[in-house]
């Protein structure tokens, strides 16, 4: 069941882990060259630390022991040599990957972005933003350190840990064993940490997704927050929801931090046993410079491990992250075009509904077996108490939402049979909560026609009456609007999204309590702008205020989830139903 709250932990299918690694990895291949050559810059690193115990083994064994200073100083020179070019191409390594993790970082989040774009009205309406935004930016950012680990840390350091074993074993089997005593116990750790720290992970990226929500829809709120002095009230639920954060990761790190206490362990075991098989053997099978060279080794054997138990701890901890985006790019719309979808043909504007019935939540109908049909042209209007089903109706026409039973139909087809950018680009749909974005008024306003001329922008607003205020402002049209335009009153919010659906030049127009925002004077204006705009397109207007709706072709009451009443005002009020009952009452 989708989450509702922030206070409610997400929940996911689980995925083996190896799915969900070999997926992202994926994202690899698209820079195949530049791995290959940091994979060629690594096999010179491997190269260099496997040959610099043998160098120092040669200057104690073949030069140090009997005092050729000379020959020392050729050899501590080439080791000088390759180990500043190792210097210089471990530089370049770190920034060809830095280039590459932030380009599939990009390309991970640009696929999420645009999957959220292509899903429907009802993924939204059971998520809070801040959980989406969470997977968007938080756990997408995740997964940066994981790609660029495995290839700067997994596969040189696996090959390396191979070359070393097989190195130490040619050389002395005895020392590489003991070299090798702690890795039992490491064997046991992983396995057991692993079992442990991938849920508490998961359980903190819930965590911290529900923080996220909870900031994003108090700081939306801040205003009500402020108004009802419900300061304390948020604080303290701000302060629980860290407080569960912070217990979550501490609860996941313990565990994490647990695995290079084993390695530690694990390599101090080790080092114990090298010394002790070492001394023993000294001057028999092995030289001091055979030991100085094995405890190189051995550093070179465990620093890998240890690389690799880190990486693998980072990928537990950013495995849920990746669960968590992949989990999300993964869900269907249950909203998309069929296959071999069909273009709508410029709209003439019929609208018919065949015994549609609709449902938002299993057993529970807005809508039931509701019939209708709208010739070109005409101007309906929808009443009715709350929750009817007014919006409802607007929005299967639109198909932001599809019918469980019957069918609506615009010109002869079926709005499922054409494509959705087809259908709703030739619609305008105007609702009481219109978004502003953050940019100029005239952006926002052409956002209705993007290739549209000034003049367009202009003629526009002066049609719903926004021109004269735009006009007074500073900058006029080129005025900086905030976050859902502040700065700008209800009203003027309202008529520059009006202008902005004006624009588009609808075919079909909805007006979803499109004037309820708007004071009465500013509503007698603009009424005399829609009069002009709706004539020649088929119009569906919502409204509490009675008086917008007036000279509508037909009104259509909505109650019960079906159509009670129908008819133009006159003829409704001489019924003395349902609708007189409503105009009488916004009289008294």
């Amino acid at each position: 069941m989708p989450v509702n709250s922030f206070k409610e932990d997400e929940t996911h299918a689980q995925v083996a882990k190896s799915v969900t690694v070999k997926r992202l990895l994926s994202y690899m291949l698209a820079y195949k060259k530049q791995i290959v050559l940091v994979l060629i810059i690594m096999a010179y690193c491997v190269f260099v630390s496997l040959v610099n115990p043998l160098i120092m083994e040669s200057a104690i064994d073949d030069y140090i022991s009997v005092h050729d200073f000379k020959g020392l100083c050729m050899i501590m020179g080439l080791a000088l040599l390759i180990n500043l070019l190792w210097v210089i191409l471990v530089k370049a390594r770190m920034l060809i990957m830095a280039k590459v993790t932030n380009s599939v970082i990009k390309t991970i989040r640009e696929e999420i972005y645009m999957h959220l774009q292509t899903l429907d009205f009802k993924f939204f309406d059971s998520r809070p933003t801040g959980k989406i935004l969470s997977r968007v930016m938080g756990d997408v950012n995740s997964l940066k350190d994981v790609l660029s680990n495995f290839v700067i840390t997994l596969l040189p350091d696996f090959i390396l840990l191979i070359c070393v074993v097989v190195i130490m074993l040619f050389k002395n089997p005895r020392l590489a064993l003991a070299t090798m005593l702690g890795l039992p116990l490491l064997i046991i750790g992983l396995f057991t940490i692993e079992t442990l720290s991938r849920k508490r992970w998961q359980i903190f990226r819930k965590k911290s997704s529900n923080l996220n929500a909870f900031i994003h829809e108090d700081m939306s709120g801040i205003r009500i927050v402020k108004t009802f002095t419900a300061e304390d009230e948020t604080l303290e639920t701000f302060n629980e929801l860290t407080k569960e954060h912070k217990d979550s990761f501490i609860d996941a790190v313990k565990i994490n931090d647990a695995f290079g206490s084993v390695i530690e362990i694990s390599e101090a075991l080790s080092l114990i046993a090298l010394f002790y098989v070492g001394v023993k053997s000294l001057g028999d099978v092995v030289t001091i410079g055979t030991l100085v060279a094995f405890t190189s080794y051995l550093y070179l054997f465990w620093q890998p491990i240890t690389n690799l138990g880190n990486f693998y701890n980072q990928l537990i901890s950013n495995i849920a992250a990746a669960e968590r985006v992949f989990e999300v790019m993964d869900t269907k719309p249950l909203i998309e075009d069929a296959d071999k979808v069909g273009i709508m043909p410029p709209i003439v504007g019929n609208v018919r509904f065949e015994n549609v019935s609709f449902s938002y939540e299993d057993g529970v109908e807005v809508l039931k077996n509701v019939d209708f049909n709208i010739t070109p042209g005409e101007t309906i209007a929808l009443v009715g108490p709350t929750g009817a089903g007014k919006t409802t109706i607007v929005n299967l026409i639109s198909r932001f939402y599809d019918v469980q039973s019957g069918k609506v139909i615009i010109d002869d087809k079926d709005v499922k049979d054409v494509s959705i950018e087809s259908l709703r680009s030739q619609m305008g749909i105007m609702t009481q909560d219109n978004f502003l974005f953050t940019g100029t008024i005239k952006d926002n306003i052409r956002y209705g026609k993007l290739d549209a001329t000034d003049e367009e922008i202009i003629a526009a607003a002066k049609t719903v009456n926004a021109h004269d205020f735009i006009s007074k402002l500073d900058k006029g049209y080129d005025t900086e609007l905030t976050e859902r335009g502040g700065g700008l009153s209800i009203g003027q919010k309202q008529l520059i999204a009006f202008a902005r659906t004006i624009l588009s030049n609808p075919k079909i127009l909805i007006l979803d309590e499109a004037t309820s925002s708007i004071d009465t004077k500013t509503e007698l204006l603009v009424q005399a702008g829609i009069e002009a705009i709706l004539k020649g397109r088929t119009s569906f207007v919502i409204a509490h205020r009675l008086s917008t709706i007036r000279k509508a072709d037909r009104i259509f009451v909505i109650q019960d989830g079906g159509i009670a009443e129908e008819g133009n005002h006159e003829s409704l009020l001489a019924k003395k139903g349902l609708y007189y009952a409503l105009h009488t009452a916004q009289l008294e």
